[in-house]
């Protein structure tokens, strides 16, 4: 999707019923992150693996500045040209009008438009990005007139590529990866993240963390739904090490 923020109601993973936003050592620094990115009007880069939260946390931080910053978001699902780049970048903008056909009048306008007051743009999936595209954001932000901060959330392959150029790596402000809760966080931070953890013992959540979840927010959600089916199955007021097991049956592991 290109355009705004999307809404919150969309931020857990499978609309999870009765899940909350819980603040882990990763979402604070990406708060105090993009927050410095985006007063020095500069580039960040944040990255890891699928499922740590990576784009909760961005979109979660960056709502917080809204609306005295004005943040556009892009999203790739597959590997795009400069041309196509620039369409999305005229459709974040919401410029009115055809777009032009020639890429210099194209390149003319955008930077005319990122010129006007400033400006957050979020590049959310950017693994799918190659050297020539990353180059093309670089060439709009260096330009003297715009006003632009570039925040590129992606996986292992959007820090590989940048890192292989050295106009472009020499170019972000900061750097953030998201890695797997540890276990101690795992301990603090999952019985506020849903209700269904809220009187669970921490040998079940570390069990259960253990076996299925491995840190990954993504994998909580998952597990969480399930476990939340498999208390109603098994007619348990909270989690036990049997619902548990109910849950990873579904993992389709032997």
């Amino acid at each position: 999707m290109t355009g705004t923020l999307p809404p919150d109601t969309g931020d857990q993973y499978l609309s999870l019923p009765g899940a909350h936003i819980v603040t882990t050592r990763a979402l604070l620094a990406a708060r105090e992150n993009l927050a410095d990115t985006i007063e020095a009007r500069a580039m960040m880069c944040v990255y890891g693996d699928a499922g740590f939260g990576k784009t909760l946390a961005v979109n979660t931080c960056l709502r917080e500045l809204e609306p005295g910053e004005e943040v556009r978001r892009i999203t790739f699902r597959a590997r795009p040209t400069a041309r196509a780049v620039r369409h999305e970048i005229f459709a974040a903008l919401g410029l009115k009008g055809d777009a032009p056909g020639a890429p210099s009048e194209f390149d003319r306008l955008l930077k005319d438009a990122l010129a006007t007051r400033p400006r957050t743009l979020v590049v959310d999936e950017a693994q799918w990005l190659n050297s020539e595209v990353f180059e093309y954001f670089r060439y709009l932000w260096d330009d003297y007139g715009t006003q632009l901060a570039l925040v590129f959330v992606g996986g292992q392959g959007c820090y590989t590529v940048l890192r292989k150029e050295p106009m472009l790596a020499s170019r972000i402000f900061i750097w953030q990866r998201f890695k797997p809760l540890t276990r101690e966080e795992v301990l603090q931070v999952i019985p506020l993240f849903h209700p269904v953890w809220e009187n669970a013992k921490e040998n079940d959540i570390a069990f259960a963390d253990e076996h299925a979840a491995h840190g990954n927010f993504r994998n909580w959600a998952w597990l969480t739904a399930q476990v939340r089916l498999g208390c109603k199955r098994l007619k348990r007021e909270q989690v036990d090490t049997e619902v548990l097991r109910w849950a990873f049956s579904r993992l389709g592991e032997s």
